[in-house]
């Protein structure tokens, strides 16, 4: 199959090795491009050691993120339909065939998820427990249950994405890949979703392309970095605040999805913020402005509320629905808006 699919690691190996041998199982003739973030877990010497004609790796010198090696790796792609896996995946029969089947120019389609009871249920992907580590997969029963539920689900498709995904490259370059400033991660894939939905992609998730996924394993329960299952290791909260920082300032409002996991859009205005009798703890306030002055939002440190941050975090939403050139009050914010232009395709592109 003329596809490449990209893994990086980041001393995640015995996941890796999982991943890997999950997708030679079913395709020998994909091209894997598997590149080692930075590894002190002998990953590059395991990837040296495989006699593997479709396999492209290499080694970061330290770490730079999924962020940057999801870009790099389909950059180097030898193929025009392109996607990823995470390292902690493991893919079922048929995953290739069942995404191909809905795959076009400007669609990108994703896999459903299964998932051990770990994280909240959602209809965006199933919860069944077949193993929770490296050396606890059960691969013959979630194959067993696979193969149920690809008949259940035969040529079912619902709105959503999700890793893993495939795309043509040329979509995929023709919006820049990830935005780097989310490096090394998380936020990179609500980002590049919304993107998508920008640049007038169709998002589809196939409900009988199946893939079995531990979770979190690639870097915010790394045990090598301190991690465990359904504890984060010790950089995920800098990073995470970091991209919350970066995501915040970019489009102005929190990530949402709809109950099948869509993104649901909001506008993108140029906001400024002015605080008089500022404190310390209206710092994380001024993460939802970008020095823009089409809206003004004036508040004053010794009535802010809880409720006024309500407000502030939901400003793009009211003001799309009810919002007007002038001045008026929410709580105790004071908003003046002196143009309603919504900025958001600006942001499709890097």
């Amino acid at each position: 199959m003329k596809i490449s699919l990209v893994i990086p690691g980041y001393n995640n190996l015995r996941h890796l090795k999982n991943a890997y041998e999950s997708v030679r199982k079913h395709y020998k003739d994909i091209e894997l491009i598997l590149i080692d973030d930075g590894s002190d877990d002998g990953t590059i010497e395991w990837l040296e050691s495989l006699n593997d004609d479709n396999l492209k790796f290499w080694r970061e010198e330290k770490r730079i993120g999924h962020t940057i090696l999801y870009d790099k790796g389909i950059e180097s792609a030898s193929n025009d339909i392109v996607g990823i896996l995470h390292a902690d995946m493991y893919i079922a029969p048929n995953y290739i065939e069942n995404l191909l089947k809905y795959l076009q120019p400007g669609t990108v389609v994703c896999a459903t998820r299964v998932e051990p009871p770990l994280h909240p249920a959602g209809k965006e992907k199933i919860i069944a427990d077949f193993g929770q580590d490296f050396d606890s997969l059960k691969i013959d029963d979630f194959y067993e249950f696979a193969k149920d539920k690809m008949i259940e689900s035969k040529d079912v498709a619902t709105k959503g994405m999700f890793a893993p995904w495939l795309l043509y490259k040329e979509d995929y370059l023709a919006i820049g890949g990830h935005d780097h400033g989310f490096a090394p991660f998380p936020y990179e894939d609500s980002d590049i979703f919304q993107r998508w939905i920008l640049n007038g992609y169709e998002l589809i998730q196939s409900r009988d392309a199946l893939v079995y996924h531990l979770t979190c394993r690639g870097h915010r329960w790394n045990d090598k970095a301190g991690g465990d299952i359904g504890k984060n290791d010790d950089q995920f909260q800098i990073f995470e605040q970091k991209a919350r920082k970066h995501y915040l300032k970019k489009w102005g409002s929190w990530i949402r999805n709809d109950e099948n996991g869509h993104p649901i859009l909001s506008p993108v205005y140029k906001k400024k913020l002015i605080i008089r009798n500022t404190n310390i703890n209206l710092d994380q306030v001024k993460d939802w402005f970008n020095d823009g002055e089409d809206i003004i939002v004036e508040i004053d440190g010794t009535t802010f509320t809880q409720q006024d941050f309500q407000y502030i975090s939901n400003l793009n939403d009211i003001i799309a629905d009810s919002g007007d050139i002038g001045t008026f009050e929410l709580g105790n914010i004071k908003v003046t808006i002196n143009q309603i232009k919504d900025y958001s395709k600006d942001l499709i592109s890097i």
